[in-house]
């Protein structure tokens, strides 16, 4: 990585008084060596990325407490090294799991549509549920998306089984005929 050159001490004096523009010079000459430390750190674009930001907030913050007589470049990298360390501290307290752990049915889960005409149909679905009331759509979602029987959605939505039951029928009934020219191709 090339030297990063200093800047003039009117502006670095400018920086530390909060002066806007002072501030926008000091973040484009010193951001690429903020971001490198940012990436060294924690190996991830959108992580230094953040890092880096983070970096010249705090250092905007703290301007007033820097001694101008200083260069900036050892500061602001010492800034970024620490907000890098906290942020891949952050990282690595956050519970992850791979996505080979994950069950095929879970609902989190998005499967791409085989082709056009199915992503197609898909969207058809999805505008059919839409146009349902929001009971209706409500009892839907959680039979098919949750799996969840008409006793549990009953309990859930603190309401009898027989109006989920009959819900469910208008719902599917509606459906049905919203959806029967996508069937029309099937048989």
């Amino acid at each position: 990585m090339p030297p990063v050159a200093s800047l003039d001490a009117a502006t670095v004096q400018a920086f530390c008084r909060g002066d806007e523009g002072a501030v926008r010079t000091v973040y484009r000459q010193f951001s690429g060596l903020v971001y490198s430390i940012g990436m060294r750190v924690l190996g991830d674009r959108g992580l230094a990325e953040e890092a880096t930001q983070q970096t010249f907030v705090q250092a905007w913050r703290h301007a007033s407490s820097f001694d101008s007589a200083r260069e900036l470049a050892p500061w602001l990298a010492t800034i970024a090294r620490r907000v890098a360390i906290d942020i891949h501290r952050r990282e690595a307290r956050r519970p992850s799991s791979s996505l080979d752990d994950a069950r095929a049915d879970d609902p989190a889960l998005v499967t791409l549509p085989a082709n056009v005409a199915t992503a197609w149909e898909a969207g058809q679905v999805r505008h059919a549920l839409e146009r349902l009331p929001e009971g209706e759509r409500e009892v839907v979602r959680m039979q098919h998306l949750e799996g969840l029987s008409h006793t549990e959605i009953a309990e859930q939505l603190g309401i009898p089984v027989g109006t989920v039951k009959s819900r469910s029928f208008r719902a599917h009934s509606t459906l049905a005929r919203a959806l029967a020219y996508l069937r029309e191709d099937v048989e």
